[in-house]
């Protein structure tokens, strides 16, 4: 019994260091990638959320022949009470129909 525990051998110290490093090196590497793609993402979903709200702003128009506003979207049951984008930024529709990004004046 004594002689099983003799020969069994742990990884060193300075091998543990060598494996923290290259996990450390890999997380560095891949932090930028995975923000740059988030944003990219959050562009996309916005553009998307923008198609379907003119989508549903013209099944409001052919319906009651006007265009509407968020509200009246809203309260009609063609938008489910969302104003926004996925990222956040705030969406208006135009006199013409468009839905376009509100823009914010900081």
């Amino acid at each position: 019994m004594k002689k099983i525990w003799m020969n069994q051998r742990g990884f060193t110290l300075v091998e543990m260091m060598i494996v923290l490093l290259i996990i450390s090196i890999l997380i560095l590497i891949s932090i930028p990638n995975v923000t740059k793609h988030s944003a990219n993402i959050d562009k996309k979903g916005c553009e998307a959320f923008i198609k379907m709200v003119e989508g549903q702003v013209e099944a409001y128009k052919i319906e009651n022949k006007k265009v509407p506003t968020l509200t009246e979207l809203s309260e009609s049951d063609f938008l489910k009470g969302v104003d926004s984008c996925p990222n956040g930024d705030e969406i208006e529709i135009a006199t013409d129909g468009s839905v376009v990004v509100k823009e914010t004046t900081e």
